[in-house]
């Protein structure tokens, strides 16, 4: 159990699950209420977050390393599928988006990008829509900017463009 516990090392990039891409800085060992903790120290650079994880709850967590390339290419394949929009209540869809963005899982966050994109020639989205779109957006641009080293703004525009251009022959 210890030898999986402590699966990452300083410099890695993980995903936690609630904040998406962090860089683990450091390995501490404090004693909190009398108990000796081994912490990761992840660092969030966009939300400029420093955040502690204990190493024996850091897989209970569902922090992960970045995901695999085979992942990766799943999730930008499912951006090229058709957007599924439910018909129910937005509160409702809302919740289910929020929930696949905090899985942490990669195709699911992609699955929320696709099915809330607008092209500029489609009906202008909610405030709400926009937050939840933006927010999934965001976190895969990150995962895959660190992927493939490149900065987020870079992976943003791969993103839109892969999704313009199924928007382009989904709504024909």
């Amino acid at each position: 159990m210890a030898a999986k516990a402590l699966s990452f090392v300083v410099g890695d990039y993980v995903v936690y699950p609630k904040h998406g891409v962090g860089r683990v800085v450091e390995l501490q060992s404090q004693e909190i209420a009398g108990a000796k903790l081994e912490l990761y120290v992840l660092r969030f650079e966009k939300e400029r977050m420093t955040l502690r994880v204990p190493t024996n709850k850091a897989e209970a967590v569902g922090m992960r390393k970045l995901s695999s390339s085979v992942t990766m290419s799943e999730a930008l394949t499912t951006l090229k599928g058709k957007p599924k929009v439910k018909r129910t209540m937005w509160s409702r869809r809302a919740q289910e988006y929020e929930a696949k963005i905090n899985s942490g899982d990669l195709v699911s966050i992609s699955e929320v990008v696709r099915d809330l994109f607008r092209a500029d020639d489609q009906p202008e989205q909610s405030y709400s829509e926009r937050q939840i779109f933006e927010a999934a957006a965001s976190r895969l641009a990150r995962e895959l900017a660190a992927m493939e080293a490149i900065d987020e703004p870079a992976a943003m525009e791969k993103i839109l463009d892969i999704l313009r251009k199924a928007a382009a022959i989904h709504n024909k």
